[in-house]
């Protein structure tokens, strides 16, 4: 049988038990290190101990789909990249729950399967992103790039064992050929006996089809640790690990509204869910469910406090609206019994850069304008496509975006013969991401 609202809703109380208290009292600061580990586990659970049950079939997985009336521990595993939405990034943990409740919604509607390499639910997490949202960052590190070759802050931890282990350590499977995938898993517990010695070790991971959580007796540890040249690192300054890639510095991620109990709403929902946002121009499609049959009389549509449109009487099923204006909107029904229900709430937003060349000379600077409406730039991502190592993030200052342009230094350009350009904007719904490739000279 499949969860009820309120099996999802007990399940989420009991992961906020666990996180609220630290989630609530803290700074945006990452103190000491016993602090930010804590923390670290606490969000990595946000995503791992989350309960959730298809409504209906078609929501893929690697090799299959999703069980309607089955209950999943963890969020669902896609490589989403610019195409879909990563969960805790792109779009809140509840945008994913009611898009989960709505069986017109994307989850059910579309695969990324054959439209992005190692993807196919258009709302999940991977792996890097997993281990980067419980590490606090605001963007995520692809899984090769979170050791001390790349990073400050962090070392390898020698020797790599059981008894060395401490919680918020990430271990790093290498890749098995040149330019082959790796992989990051987060040690989230370490188990002791009364004499201190080390009998046990807690590791969660996203990998298909869900969050994966393993507690390992220490020789298991021991021997996933030696399988594959495995690596384990201990990040000793947090602050130098990110950068300027802290997630206080953004609206996401959003930890306490992700931890938070939701309200879903059972009259209407979006096809991306609830909470989120949407390309100007997008179609947004909004079904009408009314579940505990109160009679729906009219749908409102509004954009900020004014009306744009009201339909009497318009029935169930989904309803089709393209807004070319941007801004934050709700739409809501009026009742039967003159009650009104729940709003749905979505921005219409506009993200976009442009380019002088699609050529770049090598080892130059060079600049993008950037172009926005309710939607803030925040990051220019950039991706070598002949080399998972070769990746690069420009954090976009105030003074960048008031000007329309950021400047992007020459050593981007040394290595890649062609880049991905990736432009990331978000506002309090949610991100947006635009990509074009540029061809360097």
């Amino acid at each position: 049988m499949r969860c009820s609202p309120f099996r999802l809703i007990i399940g989420l109380m009991l992961v906020c038990l666990l996180v609220s208290d630290r989630i609530q009292a803290g700074d945006g600061s990452t103190g000491d290190s016993a602090d930010w580990r804590a923390r670290s586990v606490d969000y990595a659970r946000i995503m791992s101990r989350l309960k959730w049950t298809p409504v209906t079939d078609g929501m893929p997985h690697r090799k299959g789909h999703f069980l309607p009336g089955t209950e999943y521990t963890g969020v669902p595993y896609s490589s989403v990249k610019h195409v879909g939405r990563d969960i805790g990034y792109d779009i809140f943990l509840k945008t994913f729950l009611a898009a989960v409740e709505n069986p017109e919604s994307v989850l059910y509607s579309e695969s990324l399967e054959g439209r992005v390499p190692n993807a196919e639910c258009y709302y999940g997490k991977v792996c890097s992103s997993y281990t980067s949202y419980a590490l606090q960052c605001g963007f995520y590190y692809v899984s090769k790039l979170h050791g001390p070759e790349f990073r400050e802050g962090v070392s390898l931890v020698t020797p790599a064992v059981a008894e060395a282990a401490m919680p918020g350590d990430v271990i790093y499977t290498p890749p098995r050929t040149k330019n082959g995938g790796s992989h990051v898993e987060l040690v989230t517990d370490v188990v002791r006996d009364r004499n201190g010695q080390v009998t046990h070790v807690r590791v969660e991971e996203s990998r298909p089809q869900t969050t994966s959580n393993t507690l390992r007796s220490a020789e298991d540890f021991n021997a996933h640790l030696a399988a594959r040249n495995r690596e384990l690192y201990r990040i000793r300054d947090l602050d130098a690990w990110r950068g300027e890639n802290a997630a206080e510095s953004f609206l996401f991620p959003n930890y306490a509204e992700d931890s938070a109990t939701p309200r879903i709403n059972r009259v209407l929902l979006l096809d991306l869910g609830d909470w989120v946002p949407y390309d100007k121009g997008q179609p947004v499609k909004i079904n009408l469910m009314d579940r505990d049959h109160q009679g729906i009389e009219t749908l409102v549509i509004k954009r900020g406090d004014v009306e744009i449109e009201r339909v009497s009487q318009p029935g169930l099923g989904v309803f089709e609206r393209t807004f070319n204006t941007c801004g934050d909107y709700t739409a809501f029904c009026e009742m039967q019994d003159g009650s009104l229900s729940p709003a749905c709430e979505f921005s219409v937003s506009e993200i976009d850069f442009r380019l002088q060349s699609d050529r770049i000379q090598r080892g130059t600077p060079w600049s993008i304008d950037l172009v926005s409406d309710n939607m803030k730039p925040i990051i220019v991502y950039f991706k070598n496509s002949a080399s998972g190592y070769d990746e690069h993030y420009v954090f976009i200052t105030e003074e960048d975006r008031e000007k329309g342009a950021v400047e992007i230094p020459a050593h981007i350009t040394q290595k890649a013969n062609k880049l991905q350009v990736w432009l990331i904007g978000e506002n309090r719904y949610g991100r947006l991401k635009k990509r074009r490739d540029v061809r360097v000279d």
